[in-house]
């Protein structure tokens, strides 16, 4: 036993080659810089969601939504699943060894003795136990690991992006409800005046100064009103259970803020150029190259299965019946060599395989750079034209308002009929209401060059 440990040890030590295939990333599929075709193309730090949303009533409904969303917690359930995972293959670097004790107590009667008496007998041992270890000279142990490290580490940015996908969802939800109040507000003022234009025009009718067309006309207004303002309410209804869902509880009241408030969301100016380097910062990215890693790691365990597999099992113990005794002790080496010869092409298959599934992640490597690029080229160029709707919607806006102006001045002084006022009350209502729209889709565009640019969290590993 002596003489043997030391081989034993100096077995367990030996650290054999790598078969994985030397990792080199992909190169980017596309052009150098997003946006804009400029030379000073820039790299551009996001601030963490706090910093982004000032608005204290959004920041709070993250808060809850980090906390007890349930896709979240099943993102962070996959982590700690591929942490477990990882953990197990990692051991196998490592030998197992148990410790096993057996008792034995039998009484034999005299027939069977010998001695013409009954006799009872006790034996107890206790030994210490290797089971089967693979000595991985050839890295398949080692590939398997690090595959499964990788895979745990892409699961991890899976997570981040889950997080930078929620934080993101809750912002946009909160938009809409804004922008939804906003309008119900517009929708009850229209009403309010529908209400009062119905009064007036009565009072003419009465007075021999309109038509019943117009009464009927301004009945029929007034009642689209009412539908509106019925629609309206309704949505605000279904955009606080949408925000109740991403929450994951009942949703707080939200006083009515002006979807053009800038304190909403606040994202420092992003340059109309960009690097595509930015796009590295992205977790869906990282997660594809882990995969890609983690397939490549797998090739190389394809590859050692080839070579022969050298596996160590041991045992040592004592006889604690006769602990005093000599030649109380025993032990047991038994290395074993298992190779390959013929396995009807199932190595082969393996292999194939292994190098077809990396062959995929690089696919899906250059795939999510490419939706990534698409995003932030999007974000954008729709940044750059809702400044221009936003300016020519605000515009409209005043003109319709002077349009409804002078159309009650002209009814009022029987120069036109109430149906010029009725148009003009109408492209008002849908003037100022697109205007709300275009706000919104404003805000919104900046919380989509977040998410598309990584989340700001590039800069720290939790935002």
């Amino acid at each position: 036993m002596r003489a043997t440990l030391p081989l034993v040890l100096a077995l367990l030590t030996v650290t054999g080659c790598s078969m994985i295939p030397d990792y080199e990333t992909p190169d980017r599929p596309g052009p150098g810089t997003i946006g804009q075709d400029t030379d000073d193309a820039a790299d551009p730090i996001l601030p963490d969601w706090q910093h982004l949303f000032p608005d204290p009533h959004l920041r709070a409904l993250v808060e809850s939504a980090l906390t007890n969303n349930r896709d979240l917690e099943l993102a962070l359930l996959d982590v700690a699943e591929a942490r477990a995972l990882y953990g197990i293959e990692r051991s196998a670097l490592a030998p197992e060894f148990n410790v096993n004790a057996d008792g034995t107590r039998q009484r034999l009667p005299a027939d069977l003795s010998g001695n013409g008496n009954s006799t009872i007998s006790s034996q107890y041992s206790v030994g210490l136990g290797m089971a089967a270890y693979e000595l991985d000279l050839f890295g398949r142990v080692r590939s398997l690991s690090e595959s499964a490290l990788q895979t745990y580490l892409g699961t991890e940015e899976a997570a981040r992006s889950a997080r930078i996908t929620l934080i993101s969802e809750v912002a946009n939800a909160y938009l809409l409800l804004l922008a939804d109040q906003q309008k119900l507000a517009i929708s009850e003022e229209t009403l309010k005046a529908q209400q009062a234009s119905a009064k007036l025009v009565q009072r003419r009718y009465r007075a021999g100064l309109s038509s019943e067309l117009a009464v009927r006309q301004a009945e029929i207004a007034l009642e689209t009103a009412r539908t509106n303002r019925a629609s309206f309410r309704r949505q605000v209804a279904l955009d606080r259970n949408a925000l109740s869902v991403l929450i994951g509880g009942p949703v707080p009241e939200i006083p009515k803020t002006r979807v053009m408030e800038p304190a909403v969301a606040l994202l420092s100016e992003v340059p109309e150029s960009l690097s595509a380097s930015v796009l590295t910062r992205r977790p869906d990215i990282r997660r594809a190259e882990h995969a890609l890693r983690a397939a490549n790691a797998s090739i190389g365990a394809a590859r050692a299965a080839f070579f022969p597999a050298i596996t160590l099992t041991g045992s040592a113990g004592t006889d604690l019946s006769g602990l005093f005794d000599g030649g109380s002790g025993a032990w047991s080496f038994s290395p074993g060599i298992r190779v390959p010869i013929f396995n009807a092409g199932r190595l082969e298959a393996n292999l194939d395989v292994a190098e077809i599934r990396s062959e995929k992640a690089v696919i899906d490597y250059e795939k999510a750079i490419q939706t990534a690029f698409q995003e932030v080229a999007d974000g954008l160029a729709a940044r750059r034209y809702l400044r221009q709707q936003e300016r020519a919607q605000a515009a409209l806006v005043r003109a319709s308002q002077r349009s409804l102006n002078l159309a009650e001045i002209r009814f009022d002084s029987g120069a036109d009929d109430y149906l010029a006022v009725l148009d003009a009350r109408r492209e008002l209502l849908n003037a100022r209401q697109a205007l709300v729209e275009v706000k919104r889709q404003k805000l919104t565009n900046r919380i989509t060059l977040y998410r598309a640019l990584g989340g700001g969290e590039g800069a720290t590993a939790e935002s």
